[in-house]
């Protein structure tokens, strides 16, 4: 180290010690070789002694290894294709340990593709979802992998594709049995029904049975009839009942279902589900146009909505929240609107009170059917009530049909019968009761004609439709009661009121026909207590009970009655009138005939043969009638006088027209009627008497000095009627007499009856001034 320090002449010095040092070693050295110099050449002569020998060695050994790589040449051989055979095996092994990982992924995917080949697609999505978390995984390093892998959604894809075609072949499916569906559900609610009834009635006492026992029942029978009728299946002898699940697969709803929730689409697949069902569910709803037409169309429509709704119900409970009882109750309200519309409107179209019927049994049904399923029905009954009046409508206008025609068929004669078989035959349809009538022996006549039990037997008949109605609406005996009085009501108080007063005013009705009417309608009247008694009892309702309405057919018969007294009074006078035309008075003659007029014995000879027919009637019509018959036949004689066109009478044409009057005085005073008192009738003529008298006597002074007077022979004769005449008489007298003013008492006739002429004037005018 000092030799790099920087001390003065350093390295020098060290130079001159290595070089001693260096001196020291060669000397070293060379006393070593010196004293091994013979042990080294002694060396070198046993090494030249041994080179011959290693010569030889070599040679030899050369020779064994030539030999040696002969011998080794198959082993090396044998030996290369062992190491070649090793790897191979080694290879293999790999290979049988890779494969082991590969298989169950081929086999799994094999799985799959046959899964989906018979369309097993739950299970291969599953399968799916093994490949994808448990499998692929593994070998995820080889490309088949990479390709399942990338095949597996479009997998899913496809299967969500053929699913969904499932599913709509599913919805078409069931659009097309929805009214098989409802049909079965329909007759199996109906078969329930009929079985509880059944076991009802067996243990209540069926109502009116008392007296319509053998009624009810036919009533019952023909109900049973229509109901099966109404429900028939096309295959009538199969015994097995059917349900949605045996008419319609499932499964592919449920499987897209489950396919969609697996996919995580749940909720998208609720959603379609919903809408195409809300759509089918419109299409459901709209009716033919033809529908009202006949029942199978209102069948169909009702069995396609319930099938509808029992498909619904059953996804309901066999799902979990593909629908909701929220979305069916939704679902169901909006369907009941549109059902109510469509029967209002259709029905309203309805003018066939047996399909009216049918289709309140049908809506019945529909209601129990749906009912049974939980949807609320209160609407459709509330419905019915509306169709009810229509159907009341209906019965009416069929009945008003009945009534004319039983009408048009009677005789207008009294029944006649000829034993007691007839008699039972008639009064078991019409409760007649005359004690005095029953005194009689046989054959014998009732008062009232064919129409009567006919009419009583067609108005019980209505209240039997009527209650056809009312029965299956859920309500009680009392408001069935209620309906079918109002109903009858009805009938009495506008169809049958109607129909007899149309009767009454046809012209082909004469006065025996509106005799006998008056008869009928008198019996009709005392039959009322009756039909309420028959409403009572098989309604088992009390006419005690507060609430119970009453039957108005009092006032119907009553109003039919006056009219057609009215209408006797009417066709009376104008038989009257009918004579009164063809009378043929010679207005100029010189002196009567000596007797009465032909016309006048033959108008006589009328009403008194008219007149005995009104011995049923009341006496007070009777009577009426006759004075009515008498006060026209008056006036209208009066006026025939008095006619305006009348120009000229003479005073034999005053005889003869006295001698008339005489007959029609005698025809009133002959008591036609009985019940007049005195000679009430004859006053009818009294102003014709007095006013005949006064011509006849020509007892002028008289009426002149007692005219106004209450004691006044001529009280009755009005001064401008005796004007009237009187100038009729003094025209004919100036135009029969033209030497009349060569003849003192023709002309002093002359003179007073123009001097009577300005008296009466007189009179007339102050009467006016006075007025």
């Amino acid at each position: 180290r000092s030799v790099y320090d920087d001390q003065p002449n350093a390295h020098q010095k060290f130079m001159e010690k290595l070089d001693a040092c260096i001196r020291n070693h060669d000397r070293e050295i060379e006393k070593m070789c010196n004293f091994h110099h013979q042990g080294f050449v002694d060396a070198i002569t046993e090494l030249l002694k041994v080179r011959a020998d290693a010569e030889k060695l070599k040679v030899q050994v050369t020779d064994t290894n030539r030999r040696l790589q002969d011998a080794g040449k198959e082993v090396i051989a044998q030996t290369e294709e062992i190491i070649r055979c090793r790897v191979q095996q080694r290879n293999i092994t790999t290979v049988v340990e890779k494969l082991q990982l590969c298989l169950p992924v081929l086999e799994m995917y094999s799985k799959l593709k046959e899964q989906m080949s018979v369309k097993r697609y739950y299970s291969a999505l599953k399968t799916m979802e093994q490949l994808e978390n448990l499998y692929l995984p593994r070998v995820s390093q080889y490309r088949f992998c990479q390709i399942m892998t990338e095949n597996l959604p479009k997998l899913r894809e496809e299967i969500k594709e053929i699913s969904m075609s499932d599913l709509k072949d599913f919805l078409e499916s069931i659009r097309k049995h929805s009214d098989r569906i409802g049909e079965t559900a329909m007759k199996q609610a109906q078969q329930q029904k009929t079985f509880s009834t059944a076991l009802q009635k067996q243990n209540n006492v069926n109502y009116g049975r008392n007296m319509h026992s053998g009624r009810n029942r036919i009533l019952e029978s023909k109900n049973e009839i229509t109901l099966k009728r109404t429900f028939e299946d096309e295959d009538e002898h199969e015994e097995e009942v059917l349900t949605a699940q045996d008419l319609v697969d499932f499964s592919p709803v449920y499987r897209c279902l489950h396919i969609y929730s697996v996919l995580g689409d749940g909720e998208i697949f609720e959603n379609y589900y919903r809408k195409q069902r809300r759509k089918q569910a419109r299409l459901v709803l709209q009716p033919q146009s033809s529908m009202h037409e006949t029942v199978e169309g209102y069948r169909r429509y009702f069995s396609q909505i319930v099938g509808f709704f029992v498909v619904e119900d059953h996804i309901l409970h066999v799902t979990q929240g593909l629908v909701t009882r929220t979305y069916t109750d939704e679902l169901w309200n909006m369907a009941l609107s549109k059902i109510i519309a469509v029967l209002r409107t259709h029905s309203s179209y309805c003018s066939d009170p047996d399909l009216v019927l049918e289709l309140k049994n049908l809506i019945v049904v529909f209601a129990d059917t749906l009912q049974g399923y939980g949807f609320p029905v209160n609407r459709l009954f509330d419905l019915l009530f509306e169709i009810r009046d229509q159907y009341n409508e209906t019965l009416l206008k069929k009945w008003s049909g009945l009534f004319r025609d039983i009408f048009e068929a009677d005789n207008y004669s009294p029944i006649p019968v000829a034993n007691e078989e007839e008699y039972r035959i008639v009064i078991s349809k019409f409760p007649f009761q005359d004690p005095e009538l029953d005194k009689q022996s046989f054959p014998k006549k009732l008062p009232m004609s064919q129409s009567v039990p006919q009419i009583y037997m067609q108005v019980k008949e209505f209240i039997y439709a009527s209650l056809k109605f009312s029965e299956s609406l859920h309500r009680s005996s009392t408001e069935i009661d209620d309906m079918l009085r109002k109903s009858t009501n009805l009938l009495l108080t506008r169809t049958l009121s109607s129909c007899l007063q149309n009767l009454i005013k046809k012209p082909h009705i004469g006065l025996t026909e509106l005799v006998q009417i008056i008869i009928n309608t008198t019996h009709l009247e005392q039959a009322c207590k009756y039909l309420e008694d028959f409403i009572s009892n098989i309604t088992n309702i009390s006419q005690l009970t507060v609430h119970t309405a009453r039957l108005y057919g009092l006032s119907t018969f009553k109003d039919a009655r006056h009219a057609a007294e009215g209408e006797i009074y009417t066709k009376l006078n104008q038989k009257i009138d009918e004579f009164i035309q063809i009378a043929d008075y010679d207005w100029t003659m010189s002196e009567s005939d000596g007797r009465a007029s032909g016309y006048l014995m033959d108008l006589i000879n009328f009403l008194r043969s008219t007149f005995q027919v009104f011995t049923h009637l009341p006496g007070k019509v009777a009577q009426t009638a006759c004075m009515s018959a008498c006060q026209h036949l008056s006036m209208s004689l009066m006026q025939m006088l008095l006619d305006s066109e009348l120009k000229q009478i003479s005073m034999g044409a005053i005889q003869q027209f006295n001698l008339d009057v005489i007959q029609c005085e005698l025809f009133a005073s002959s008591e036609p009627v009985p019940g007049f008192q005195g000679d009430t009738l004859q006053l009818a003529f009294i102003d014709l008497r007095q006013l005949l008298d006064l011509f006849m006597v020509w007892d002028w002074s008289t009426y002149l000095a007692d005219y106004g007077q209450a004691t006044s022979k001529y009280l009755r004769v009005n001064p401008s009627t005796a004007l009237t005449l009187l100038e009729k008489m003094k025209d004919s007298s100036k135009k029969n007499n033209i030497f009349a003013q060569f003849r003192k008492n023709d002309r002093d006739k002359q003179k007073l009856i123009e001097t009577v002429v300005k008296q009466l004037r007189s009179l007339v005018n102050g009467m006016s001034q006075h007025t």
